[in-house]
């Protein structure tokens, strides 16, 4: 299992913000180039987006299930089946804690079915850890600029739907 943390200078609600724009993955999910809505009501559960991986002049069209979605006293978690093709699907498990003024992000992933499954080994998990530093790099930048730029408002808490859920950025 890969597991790894990041300390992003920004609130849990601002890095909620942009997790729950379902339309931004592509500025912080390593290889993804761009992201849409499928159906539901992106994070809750069952919400899809459907996303394009670019690797030259290959564009496979991939989805991501959202399985689980959390809403704590300033904490969150969301956990997503990403599914790609014949590689199979992933689970990737999302939590945000406060952590003084800033925001613990722990990412916790592994393959779930398919090839990626199949042949999940040592390399593999290395392979992972690798992207996840990038991956959390490029979310902390996304997020550390938002803040930067007065993008920090608080999240409302409202019974029943998440924050953002309505997929745009304000």
């Amino acid at each position: 299992m890969a597991i790894r943390h990041r300390l992003i200078k920004t609130s849990p609600q601002t890095v909620w913000g942009v997790l729950a724009d379902g339309s931004r993955y592509g500025e912080w999910v390593v290889g993804t180039s761009t992201s849409h809505p499928v159906r539901g009501d992106w994070p809750h559960k069952d919400a899809v987006i459907g996303y394009e991986v670019r690797l030259g002049p290959l564009r496979l069209a991939n989805e991501t299930v959202v399985r689980s979605c959390d809403e704590g006293d300033g904490a969150f978690a969301v956990e997503l089946e990403a599914q790609a093709g014949f590689l199979g699907s992933a689970r990737i498990a999302i939590e945000l804690r406060p952590w003084g003024d800033h925001c613990l992000v722990i990412v916790d992933e592994h393959p779930l079915r398919g090839a990626g499954g199949a042949l999940h080994n040592m390399g593999v998990e290395a392979l992972i850890q690798v992207r996840h530093r990038a991956m959390l790099a490029r979310l902390a930048k996304v997020c550390e600029g938002d803040a930067a730029q007065g993008l920090d408002r608080p999240v409302p808490h409202t019974a029943g739907r998440l924050p953002g859920a309505g997929g745009g950025r304000g």
